[in-house]
């Protein structure tokens, strides 16, 4: 799990959700282990976009259950686009 990325995504998870950082393990699953609903999973995926630019289709994001997951995504989406950039 990259590092940065992690620490990103478990400040979002804090600030715009109010978990505890002690909550977010890497194979925390949004829903069962941190009560995640539909609407908030709707709001973090936003989140997702505009801290790391990038964009999430519907139909990844409903894959995107662990906290690994989802920093492997977003990883490998910021990797595309500096292939893409350079």
């Amino acid at each position: 799990m990259d590092k940065q990325i992690g620490l990103k995504v478990t400040e979002i998870l804090v600030n715009k959700l109010g978990l505890l950082e002690t909550e977010i393990t890497e194979d925390a699953n949004f829903t069962k282990d941190l009560g995640i609903d539909s609407l908030d999973y709707a709001e973090l995926t936003m989140e997702f976009e505009q801290a790391f630019d990038i964009r999430i289709p519907d139909s990844d994001a409903e894959h995107l259950m662990t906290m690994s997951q989802a920093v492997d995504y977003i990883k490998g989406k910021l990797e595309e686009k500096n292939i893409k950039s350079a």
